[in-house]
This record gives C-alpha cells, structure tokens and sequence, in this order.
C-alpha cells in the first residue's frame, strides 16, 4: 500500500516537472512573439531583416549585417569545431587508451564548465593578438585581430565538449555485435569504426553537433570580446562583425520605445532561427530513419 502511494506521489511530481518545462517555453514564446512582432510590424518586415543600417537615433533598424555576422560566425564554428569534435570523439570512444582517457575525459568536460567569460578574455589576450601579428603582420591582411575569423575559432573551441560528449555517447552506446560483425567479415579495426560503428550512431553524432550550432549562434559573451561589434555588413573574415545576440546585450541596457521593441523582435528571428536549426535535424534524423 505504502509503495503504491510512493509511486503515485513520483508520478504527480514528474508531471509537474515536466508542465513546468514546457511552461516555460510557452512563457518564453508568448513573451518574445506579444513583443517583438508588434516591432516588426511597425518597422515592416523587410526593412527589418532586409535592412542595412542600424541607427536608432533616427528609428532606422535594419538587421540584415547581425543576421549574416551570427550565420557567418557560427558557419566557421561549424567548420572548425565539428570534425575536430566528432574525430575526438571516435578516438575518446574506441582508440584511446585507458591511461590517456584518464586525462583526456576531465580535460573536456574543464572545458565545458568553463564560463563564456573566460574564453572571451582568452581569445582578447591570445587569439586576438596572433591573428593581429600572423595575418595582418606576416601575411599582410588587414584587421586588428578582432574579426569574424577569431570569433569563429573562439565558438569552435567552445562547441568542442558538447559535441565530444554527445558524440562519444552515442558511439559507445552502439552494440558492440556491431563491431564484432565487422571484423568477422574481415574489415580492419579503423573500418569497423568508421563504416560500422560510427554510421550506426549517427543519429546521436548530429545530436551533438546540433546542440553545439545552438550553442554558437547564441553565444554572446565570448563574442562580444573579440567580434569587434561594428554594426556593418561584413566585409570579410579579418574584418569586424556584429551578431545578434551582441546587439541585444549591448544595446537592451539603455534602449526604450521602439528601439527596445526592436531589440526584442531581434531576439525573435534568433529565436526563429534556432527552430529552424531544431526542425532541419528533426527532418534529417526522420529521414535517416526511414533510409
């Protein structure tokens, strides 16, 4: 009897649990869509996410330059983090030794805990002035280091644990009858990984590397520090960007009115956009399902 109201009481609380969470989302929701999309309205669709300048002083918001700043930034995250991370994540899960795993492990999950506000002051006193002395001084490129091309090398590091994670995860989760199938067939230990092993956890692998894409193009801090925040339509990779995320946080403290609205309705499109992001991996996870 006693156990039996136990597991009533669990089963209340999960539910519970699990209303709060969705919630909050419909909170969230109802909050960025009740404010920004009025904005939107009154500023016209495609001056706001067409438009080039962003002047508030003269209720001109035009979010064009953020919007490509955030896809340019998190695309050259995407192009340094997830080949690094998934290559990790197949050595971490079936190459590495016991004893380097021992270092190895911690050493990723340091790097996911350490604040935003770390990696930025990092990549100010060590990324900055080496893309500032290499390309500009050595290979003659223009910028004076904070640019688009640090930013994205700064977000690849940060999305490395959580596509290592994920990804060792899933690989380690596949059955090991798997493996075994492999080399009964004659395929070396490489083979066995990378055409067995690795496809069979696919699913899981973009898992991960969707999760590290929301992380990069809602990061702000890190990239606050070292993107140069110049809100432009970017140049080029050594030049100085603006994303999203950096317009809100620098703009919200002091924006009233329509500006404000308009900080909002830019959290919108992020907002948007990392459905968007959610939906294609959906899409993609159903269709390799049915395959």
């Amino acid at each position: 009897m006693m156990r039996d109201v136990k597991e009533t009481i669990m089963k209340y609380v999960f539910l519970i649990c699990a209303c709060a969470s969705i919630l909050a989302v419909i909170l969230i929701c109802v909050f960025l869509f009740a404010n920004g999309v009025p904005a939107i309205g009154k500023i016209g669709i495609f001056k706001f996410l067409l438009g080039e300048t962003w002047k508030p002083g003269n209720d001109i918001y035009g979010i064009l330059p953020f919007i490509l700043g955030s896809i340019y930034v998190t695309a050259g995250a995407i192009v340094i983090g997830v080949p690094i991370g998934i290559l990790t994540a197949i050595f971490m899960a079936r190459f590495c030794p016991e004893k380097v795993y021992r270092f190895v492990k911690p050493a990723v999950d340091l790097l996911a805990g350490i604040p935003s506000v770390v990696y930025g002051f990092f990549g100010m006193v060590v990324l900055v002035p080496f893309v500032r002395d290499f390309f500009g001084i050595k290979l003659g490129m223009d910028g004076d280091g904070f640019s688009m091309f640090t930013a994205s090398v700064m977000l690849g590091i940060m999305i490395l644990p959580t596509i290592i994670s994920v990804g060792e995860s899933a690989i380690r989760a596949v059955p090991n009858s798997y493996y075994e199938g492999a080399l009964a067939l004659g395929a070396t230990h490489e083979r066995s990984v990378f055409f067995t092993v690795v496809p069979a956890a696919k699913s899981g692998i973009m898992a991960g590397v969707i999760l590290g894409i929301g992380r990069a193009i809602g990061e702000t801090m890190a990239v606050i520090m070292i993107a140069g925040n110049q809100p432009r339509m970017p140049k080029g990779i050594f030049e100085g960007v603006r994303t999203m995320t950096s317009n809100i946080v620098i703009e919200m403290g002091y924006a009233t009115d329509l500006h404000r609205e308009a900080l909002i309705a830019t959290a919108v499109v992020l907002f948007v956009f990392i459905l968007l992001i959610n939906l294609l991996f959906s899409l993609v996870k159903r269709r390799g399902a049915n395959a």
